[in-house]
């Protein structure tokens, strides 16, 4: 049965986009919206076409393909057809010079065919208003990311262990571990919002893998199938006993995700001093998560965290060698990476209903990335986990 994003929640979306349009542009007239993500979030469907959201008149979406699918999916009040441009230009009248759309996604191709039939003359960003709005995640929203969460919880804390086998390849690991978290629900893919990224589920790597360059704008890494498709895993790196196992995944429900790194030890212990270094990885999660409440400034946790660490301890800390990320943790939605980011120039408070993803990671050499992930709701507690507590480093003998 089809779940359709309830009418409450749509007509909620346009008018918080209205009011933050408001507060940071305050002489806007009209928003475009063209990708398909943000098209979901604001009409209930995944349609080719346009959505227009006037300041003051009812928003349209003109869609070209398919309008009976929008039509069956969506409760979205006006959803009208057409073959191009053309026919919703025909219908639009006293248009302002100026529109904004999604300037961080829309391609110049797409553009210059746009404003064939739409002479706007400025071009503006709304990329970062439509960000904020996404940002506070609704009752139904959390819902949905804490199913996703129980169900990230049961497979990578309970259900991992029975398909590690000494000998199998990543790549055999990689479509287990799909096809399981498939039938526990998953909603099958981790999308992203940062540019031409692809990702099926994540991050899958034994040992040294999991600290392999990568261009993933991420901590850990794995060799990938290929220079050609450096992701999911390789063909060739068998689990051996002795390995780290690096489990970094996104899971979702009805498109809203969750992300979480668990580890694995598999055959034998790791050494001692790796052992260390992952639960200090992991005090510094709960530390970050205990601070996820109303009012916190993101760049603020993160220079807290990082000036308390030791330049030992900062050596391959988020990363390996030069390949560090400047973050501690992301906001996390409907794309694994969303605003606002636990990062240096986020400065403004975070707010009840937020969801971040914090990940405290560390590479060691000839052993691999240890740490860990988890998806937490702000509150005025602090952080909720909803994808559980383990702690990492699950014993696999």
């Amino acid at each position: 049965m089809q779940i359709r994003v309830p009418i409450k929640e749509l007509n909620s979306r346009i008018e918080r986009f209205r009011k933050q349009m408001d507060r940071d542009h305050p002489t806007w007239q009209i928003t475009a919206v063209f990708s398909k993500i943000n098209l979901y979030y604001f009409t209930g469907t995944m349609q080719e076409g346009v959505l227009f959201i006037p300041r003051f008149e009812e928003a349209v979406f003109w869609v070209r393909r398919s309008y009976e699918r929008a039509a069956k999916e969506s409760l979205f009040p006006a959803i009208k057809p057409m073959e191009s441009y053309r026919d919703a230009a025909v219908t639009m009248k006293n248009l302002p010079d100026t529109v904004y759309l999604e300037k961080e996604i829309v391609p110049i191709a797409m553009l210059q065919r746009f404003q064939k039939y739409f002479p706007f003359t400025v071009i503006e960003p709304a990329d970062i208003q439509i960000g904020k709005v996404r940002s506070v995640k609704s009752g139904y929203e959390l819902a949905l990311m804490e199913e996703s969460g129980k169900i990230h919880q049961r497979v990578t804390e309970e259900l991992v262990p029975g398909l590690l086998k000494e000998g199998m390849s990543e790549m055999e690991f990689f479509t287990e571990l799909y096809s399981l978290l498939i039938h526990q629900g998953h909603h099958g893919v981790a999308r992203f919002g940062m540019f031409d990224t692809e990702s099926i589920l994540g991050q899958i790597a034994f040992g040294e893998s999991s600290i392999y360059p990568t261009s993933f704008n991420g901590p850990g890494g794995n060799y990938g199938m290929s220079p050609a498709v450096p992701i999911h895993g390789s063909r060739n790196r068998k689990l051996r006993k002795g390995d780290l196992v690096f489990v970094d995944t996104g899971c979702g429900v009805e498109g809203y995700h969750t992300d979480k790194t668990m580890t694995y030890m598999f055959g034998k212990s790791l050494p001692d001093e790796a052992i260390q270094i992952h639960l200090q990885c992991v005090e510094i999660q709960n530390k970050i998560a205990a601070m996820l409440r109303p009012g916190a400034i993101p760049s603020v946790i993160y220079d807290e965290i990082m000036n308390e660490l030791t330049p030992a301890f900062l050596e391959n800390f988020m990363g390996f060698g030069t390949r560090k990320v400047k973050f501690l943790g992301h906001g996390i939605g409907l794309t694994i990476d969303e605003l606002p980011v636990i990062a240096n120039g986020f400065d403004e408070p975070i707010l009840e209903g937020m969801v971040f993803a914090v990940e405290p990671k560390k590479g060691i050499p000839h052993i691999g990335m240890v740490g860990i992930e988890n998806t937490f709701v702000v509150t005025p507690q602090g952080g909720r986990n909803i994808t559980g507590n383990h702690p990492g480093l699950l014993k696999v003998y």
